[in-house]
């Protein structure tokens, strides 16, 4: 899943991108109103997170337009205020939850997994091809009564995978969506988390494989014995 994050204090922006990615999330972030709007635009996200107050735009502004353009991504409010008037005037702009700061990991968490259900865009909590079956709460990749939990991009890239049976992949096409667009990260990255799931997979003795086309990406693929 992926999710947008607009947040201007760029502390608590890297914590909570952390956690969210941690948990299975592709998230990309915006540090102010205009570029939450930009990025929005463009598709691709399953989820919004807005903080309420923001340089050039605040969350409720970003909302508004986002809602007069006709994206009904789901949307998590967040801000300090608390008061009964300010969250009437965030869910009359169309937010779909409530989370004011300071809040617990365990409740965000907690909220971005609800706002998914309300939507009825739910992760599936299990995805299966060939012998190969992944538990998307858990993390967890099972083979034959076999289970290997995986890491936070690791569990993504294979989630990826494996809702992309056949499809070849470009190295491109997986950095945007596991690491996101504003990452810092080098391609090689994809390179080293592809070899340790092939490990994986060589290691649960599973009939599936990643299948490497030089130049061109990655496919995960039935084994040919």
């Amino acid at each position: 899943m992926k999710i947008l994050l607009a947040e201007d204090d760029r502390d608590l922006s890297r914590a909570v991108k952390a956690l969210l990615e941690h948990n299975g999330y592709t998230v990309d972030t915006a540090a102010d109103g205009e570029q939450a709007i930009a990025l929005a635009e463009c598709g691709g996200y399953e989820g919004l997170i807005l903080d309420w107050m923001m340089p050039a735009r605040d969350g409720i502004e970003v909302l508004k337009h986002l809602r007069g353009q006709g994206i009904q991504v789901p949307c998590l409010m967040l801000t300090a205020r608390d008061a009964v008037e300010d969250r009437v005037t965030g869910l009359d702009a169309g937010a779909d939850d409530y989370l004011p700061k300071p809040f617990s990991t365990a409740e965000l968490l907690a909220r971005v997994r609800a706002l998914v259900r309300r939507r009825g865009n739910q992760m599936p909590e299990l995805i299966r091809f060939e012998d190969l079956e992944l538990n998307t709460g858990t993390m967890e990749l099972e083979c034959s009564g076999k289970k290997i939990r995986l890491t936070g991009k690791a569990f993504q890239m294979m989630r990826l995978l494996m809702e992309n049976p056949g499809v070849l992949l470009s190295v491109q096409q997986m950095m945007d969506r596991v690491w996101g667009w504003d990452t810092d990260a080098e391609i090689n990255v994809v390179w080293v988390n592809i070899s340790a799931l092939r490990k994986r997979l060589s290691e649960l003795g599973s009939r599936a494989e990643i299948r490497v086309t030089r130049g061109a990406g990655y496919s995960l693929e039935k084994r040919n014995d």
